[in-house]
């Protein structure tokens, strides 16, 4: 019975501690009673600037249309048609990650694997990431990389001039 109401006096402890902490916030600086000199303070909690559609009920209310793919449609069609040799594991056109698994390409003797990434709307060599790995688990040369991401931006630029948007 002791055990009982010990554990009942640490809880109430507790959650007086926890809503005094809330009170505490307000007394902190700034307050409505106490003039404040500077009044573009960030510093001050009363001062901060908070946005009120974020919420925790505002994930429950998340529309689709404001889901924008940040990825260049050219530099992902690219990846896929010049690592097609290679078997596709995951893709995430959202993210713009494509990991595939062990291939041989046409004419080698050596497995690959990828991994690229497209991170912007660009069509431009910043906007991607490829990462080759032999099945060894060594990463190849950077001439090898580079010759494939050169592949990928070169067929990039090729399936945008055919589609007329330059």
């Amino acid at each position: 019975m002791a055990r009982i109401t010990i554990c009942k006096i640490a809880l109430i402890t507790a959650l007086a501690a926890a809503l005094g902490g809330c009170g505490a916030l307000r007394s902190f600086g700034g307050g409505a009673d106490e003039p404040s000199a500077s009044v573009n303070n960030p510093n001050i909690p009363s001062n901060i600037e908070t946005n009120t559609d974020n919420t925790i009920w505002s994930i429950f209310n998340r529309k689709t249309s404001d889901n924008t793919i940040a990825v260049n449609k050219y530099l992902w069609s690219a990846s896929l048609e010049v690592l097609s040799f290679l078997p596709v594991q995951s893709v995430d056109p959202f993210t713009g990650v494509i990991v595939t698994g062990y291939g041989t390409p046409p004419g080698g003797g050596r497995a690959y694997r990828a991994t690229v990434l497209v991170d912007d709307p660009a069509l431009d060599a910043r906007s991607l990431n490829v990462a080759l790995q032999t099945r060894g688990g060594r990463a190849v040369s950077k001439a090898t990389a580079r010759a494939v991401e050169d592949a990928i931006l070169s067929r990039a630029r090729e399936l945008r001039i055919a589609d007329n948007k330059f």
